[in-house]
């Protein structure tokens, strides 16, 4: 395996590899898609991932080692991962994954072993369920309600729906039929497809035919593109739609003159500059991207190494509230840590200000959501 599909990250740590590291050591195990039709995600987690590490590295007089791998965007891979990273290399928390598939077989892993984790993709357990994971992402309710709203305002009756056929696809339909009825507003589609397909061709004929006011889409990444594309073939002049899996570079890249006007929601992090100066995310974005500027020699563009920065804060903090109190590498330490990050509040974030509580798998509010409309390749706040 590659240097680059496991990298055992120390930036600002005099401990490098697993065999060097002392024994107080906190260890973080990352799982990301650095290949594999989600590595356009998977990249810029890692790459967020590393600037956190940069930015705070030492938690209480103890080092942070990150300890990250590949799981080549099959969720199969990303559970095996995360059991690897428990077993051999007895990491303390986990934190991952690029896709909600992936992310959810972590998950079961991070309960089994009782291995607190903490997601950057939306995930939404109910009580034992979710009891050893978090995330920092938005809720798919509360962002695709901000799109409805945004529909709602814009007097759309009908809307036609494209996404993938996974569980990203699902939380993404299922919360848009829960806000577009209330909203005045139909669902007349319900069409799929493969993150690896290569055309959605059949799927837009079946759109276009529904004659939708505007249509709405549930992928990610550049295989979120394919509908746009699509779309922009047919001749679709309608509004279009998405949600804030789709707030990348490469995205904008592969879907080009097609995704012109397209509105989204994202968090605060990607219009920063447009929050007042007082604001707390505006400061912490800005000391985000100082750091990730640092280290990689140019600026970010993304939301995603955002989340993975939020992780990292979270973790940083829990672990801070832990202290001394038992050594990491230790059942005890884990499970201490874990309550820690349930009892988290206010912590300011890129993305917004978290707040968890046990039972509750998500920590951001309506602090962490704004609409975006992508305009000649740059996202513009929306009022």
């Amino acid at each position: 395996m590659s240097t680059f599909l496991r990298s055992l990250v120390g930036l600002t740590l005099a401990a490098g590899l697993a065999s060097m590291a002392s024994a107080a050591d906190l260890k973080v195990g990352f799982v990301t898609s650095l290949s594999g039709p989600g590595s356009s995600i998977g990249i810029p987690y890692a790459k967020g991932i590393q600037a956190a590490a940069a930015f705070k590295g030492e938690v209480g007089g103890r080092k942070i080692q990150l300890i990250q791998l590949d799981d080549a965007s099959d969720p199969s891979t990303a559970a095996r991962n995360a059991r690897k990273l428990i077993d051999e290399e007895k990491v303390d928390v986990l934190i991952g994954t690029s896709g909600v598939p992936g992310s959810m077989a972590i998950a079961a892993v991070a309960r089994e072993s009782k291995t607190p984790m903490i997601g950057i993709t939306p995930l939404s357990f109910a009580g034992e369920d979710g009891a050893w994971t978090v995330t920092v992402a938005q809720p798919v309710p509360l962002m695709v309600g901000a799109v409805v709203e945004s529909m709602k305002r814009s007097g759309i009756k009908a809307v036609a729906y494209i996404g993938f056929s996974d569980s990203w696809g699902d939380l993404v339909y299922d919360a848009l039929l829960k806000s577009a009825e209330p909203a005045g507003i139909k669902v007349v589609t319900n069409e799929r497809y493969a993150r690896a397909d290569s055309s959605v061709a059949g799927q837009v004929l079946k759109i276009v035919a529904a004659r939708p006011d505007a249509v709405i889409t549930g992928g990610s990444g550049t295989p979120g593109a394919l509908p746009y594309l699509a779309l922009a073939e047919r001749g679709f002049k309608g509004p279009i739609y998405g949600t804030h899996a789709l707030i990348n570079p490469d995205f904008i890249r592969v879907s080009g003159a097609s995704a012109q006007g397209l509105l989204a929601p994202t968090g605060p992090v990607i219009i920063a500059e447009q929050l007042p100066a007082n604001n707390p995310i505006r400061k912490m974005t800005m000391d985000f991207r100082a750091a990730y500027q640092k280290l990689h020699s140019v600026p970010t563009t993304d939301a995603f190494s955002a989340y993975a920065f939020d992780a990292w804060l979270v973790l940083a903090d829990a672990a801070a509230r832990v202290g001394a109190k038992t050594e990491p590498g230790t059942p005890q330490y884990r499970t201490a840590l874990r309550d820690a990050i349930v009892s988290t509040k206010e912590l300011v974030g890129t993305h917004g200000v978290y707040n968890f509580k046990p039972g509750v798998t998500a920590g951001a509010d309506e602090r962490a959501r704004v609409v975006v409309k992508l305009d000649k390749g740059q996202w513009q706040l929306v009022p």
